[in-house]
């Protein structure tokens, strides 16, 4: 995220009471008048956020930005968790997802190749490791500065069962919910549409 005051007292506001839940706060985003927090469970946890506590979050950020009001004018407040394929904007989110697959679209043309998409074996600040899902399993060491964007890839295939091909599913939409102030600074509640984004290259909030 980048750094400026409204971004910050956003982030005090939000990072101790995500943290009060047993929560990670995976991303943060304002941008356009929307202002995006994923928040997560820890890494290792069994299962995801609940659409239960997705809406505690959400109405108790409204009722701290109401009293504290940290962005002027009108906005858009959408809380969310990253969903089963969840984008990779920071380092921190690439270092996470080590051992997932992932699919990359890059910048430029990187060794013959723009798009990529393999296991994710390694991570660092500034490079990510990929064993690309070729016949040599091939290896291929990727800045982080030429990604595009990027976001795991989860194989919603069942297990297959004797004598028959697995069945594809189609993806599940990310879970979450919005709310938006408005001139006279009421709050209405609405739903929250998965948003796509460029790679961000600061560290991670959280």
């Amino acid at each position: 995220m980048t750094s400026t005051p409204v971004n910050e007292k956003i982030l005090a506001l939000v990072t101790p009471m995500v943290a009060d839940l047993q929560l990670d706060l995976y991303d943060l985003e304002f941008n356009g008048g929307i202002l995006k927090i994923t928040v997560d469970t820890p890494a290792g946890s069994d299962g995801g956020v609940t659409l239960d506590k997705l809406a505690l979050i959400t109405r108790l950020l409204n009722r701290e930005f109401e009293h504290n009001d940290p962005i002027p004018g009108n906005y858009t407040l959408e809380v969310s968790s990253p969903g089963l394929e969840r984008t990779l904007r920071t380092p921190a989110h690439f270092q996470r997802e080590i051992g997932k697959t992932v699919a990359i679209r890059l910048r430029e043309v990187l060794d013959g190749a723009r798009r990529l998409q393999g296991v994710l074996i390694a991570a660092d600040a500034t490079t990510a490791t990929i064993r690309l899902d070729d016949a040599a399993l091939t290896e291929r060491v990727v800045p982080l500065a030429l990604v595009d964007r990027a976001r795991t890839v989860f194989d919603w295939s069942p297990a297959p069962k004797p004598g028959k091909a697995p069945a594809k599913k189609p993806g599940a939409p990310r879970s979450g919910a919005s709310t938006t102030k408005n001139a006279v600074g009421k709050l209405a509640s609405g739903p929250s549409d998965e948003l796509d984004f460029p790679i961000a290259h600061e560290e991670a909030t959280a």
